[in-house]
């Protein structure tokens, strides 16, 4: 039997279809970046398998106010997965900065031109756009907590940066940190909004606000 043939299955007009499938992407556009708990990224759930874990919103905020004040006024952040952070740039800069938000998971296309698709193991297969040392500060928490990860993100991290860099990633990676992109333990300990088994810090190479609180 061919699937043109009535199986006693209710069916949908072609008419009726479509006007469904409009409202359907209407909600899903309502409901998209900036809606829902705002210690998330936006509407997007977290992604065990894609190594993801939000920060909470109080360090995702404490993070953009950072990149916001070390960029400087009219100036550029990229965030290298770490979009919880780009989150809250989007809700505090407005035109103070400007953000792009690297990431591997696609559903972050939904920001349009500030989404570049990213991969860490091809960490300088960017698109043309992305022009070298164009960012006044680089936001980065590498997916993984190994060497070989940190250090293909650390390629894309200083293609990307003009000089500064504040990094995320677990304090048994300091030593490698300091190693490929010469930055410092910071005072203040990232938190995400669920507990992880590694312990988190904060990395930089230049003078950071970060280092005034706990």
């Amino acid at each position: 039997m061919s699937d043109s043939e009535d199986d006693g299955v209710p069916r949908l007009s072609s008419h009726t279809l479509a006007a469904l499938q409009e409202f359907y992407a209407e909600q899903e556009q309502h409901a998209g970046p900036g809606v829902g708990d705002k210690g998330s990224a936006g509407a997007i759930e977290e992604n065990w398998q894609l190594s993801q874990f939000w920060y909470s919103q109080e360090t995702a905020l404490r993070l953009a106010r950072e990149a916001i004040a070390a960029a400087g006024e009219g100036g550029r952040v990229a965030c290298v997965s770490a979009p919880s952070v780009y989150r809250e740039l989007r809700e505090l800069c407005g035109a103070r900065v400007s953000a792009c938000v690297f990431e591997y998971d696609r559903r972050f296309a939904v920001y349009g031109p500030d989404f570049v698709f990213y991969d860490y193991a091809r960490p300088l297969d960017l698109p043309g756009r992305v022009v070298p040392h164009s960012f006044d500060i680089v936001v980065a928490d590498p997916p993984y907590l190994s060497e070989e990860c940190l250090q293909k993100t650390s390629e894309t991290i200083k293609y990307l940066t003009r000089g500064k860099i504040l990094l995320c990633t677990g304090a048994v990676m300091a030593e490698a940190a300091a190693r490929l992109l010469g930055v410092r333990l910071c005072r203040f300990v990232p938190r995400h909004a669920r507990s992880l088994a590694n312990e988190f810090r904060c990395y930089v190479n230049y003078e950071s606000g970060l280092d005034h609180e706990d």
